[in-house]
């Protein structure tokens, strides 16, 4: 299994995250307790050009750490017709107890990636660089997971065998499943319906008000979350039924298959950006008090804010959309 193209290039992906996080690691440390912008010392200097490199390492570490997510859920699609009792990704991480906490730590690690590259974003546009500080903190805080995502992948991976049989997607999402996914699953249409209109509505309006006035920023990012979960419970509820046109078909995996036109990914894709520019607003809000970014977080959050009101929109109109196109009738007038 390990010598699957996919599989490598996740690996590989990862091991070079690790390596490259835990050798800035020393100097991150270094940064964060000697960093003095205001002197001219020659250890100052060399952190300052030491920064430079830094950031621009860590930039390409974190935004493969975005795309390795995306390239996780597919290749768990994709290897699915190598396992009895497969049918999408949900056999496939079911095929040993590795799968679903390694796909939930790079989720973990795809959000906090997020948040550093929007960080170091709006250091670089100071002319003091004034989140150093903050955001190798932040780097050295993120670091424990990126080692968790890699070490569960290399355990998924490892413990994949292909004589085994996995349970489908129909026995995780089934109302007699005891698990969390199980009872959203379970919710009833019309409640599922009424969370997932009104948490994406709600942050699409907090959204747009912060986007114009520069209001309520850390209640765009709590929406954020909340439309989030709402937005993933409403998929196994109610959409994903319109999708299969099936009243008990609820995977959320499935909607990425060809057969289904890979409509998932109209969803997941602006869903995670929206979410993680929505989180990012109440994260550099506090920061709009630094002189040197007075100007830059505003300008900053709005575009933010902006990204997540779109993202979310269209991920409601894409639901929307698949819910009016189907033949299914689950809600009676």
């Amino acid at each position: 299994m390990l010598f699957q193209p996919a599989i490598i290039a996740l690996l590989l992906a990862s091991a070079v995250s690790v390596l490259l996080l835990l050798a800035a690691t020393p100097y991150a440390w270094q940064l964060v307790h000697r960093w003095d912008i205001a002197s001219g010392s020659e250890l100052q200097l060399r952190l300052e050009r030491r920064t430079y490199l830094m950031s621009t390492l860590l930039s390409f570490v974190f935004a493969t750490q975005l795309v390795a997510l995306l390239l996780f859920v597919f290749n768990a699609d994709k290897m699915a017709v190598m396992f009895v009792g497969a049918m999408c990704a949900v056999g496939t991480l079911n095929a040993n107890a590795y799968g679903f906490p390694a796909l939930l730590a790079q989720i973990a690690v795809f959000f906090m990636a997020a948040v550093w590259l929007v960080l170091n974003h709006a250091d670089s546009r100071a002319y003091d660089y004034p989140l150093v500080r903050v955001k190798y903190r932040l780097l050295m805080g993120i670091l424990p997971f990126v080692v968790l995502a890699f070490t569960l992948q290399l355990m998924y991976f490892l413990n994949l065998k292909a004589d085994i049989i996995t349970s489908c997607c129909g026995s995780l999402f089934s109302s007699d499943a005891q698990t969390l996914v199980a009872d959203a699953s379970a919710l009833p249409p019309q409640q599922g319906l009424w969370l997932f209109y009104t948490a994406l509505l709600t942050v699409i309006a907090v959204a747009v008000l912060h986007a114009r006035k520069l209001r309520a920023a850390y209640v765009v990012a709590a929406a954020s979350a909340a439309a989030f979960v709402a937005a993933l419970t409403g998929i196994l509820s109610f959409v994903s039924l319109y999708v299969y046109e099936h009243p008990h078909h609820h995977c959320p995996f499935c909607l990425l298959k060809p057969e289904y036109d890979y409509q998932g990914y109209w969803l997941y894709l602006p869903l995670f950006a929206a979410t993680a520019a929505g989180l990012s607003v109440g994260v550099i809000q506090p920061f709009a008090r630094v002189p040197s970014l007075a100007a830059v977080v505003p300008q900053m959050s709005r575009r933010l804010a902006w990204i997540a009101a779109l993202g979310f929109a269209f991920f409601a109109a894409v639901a929307t959309f698949m819910v009016a196109d189907s033949n299914l009738i689950l809600l009676k007038d």
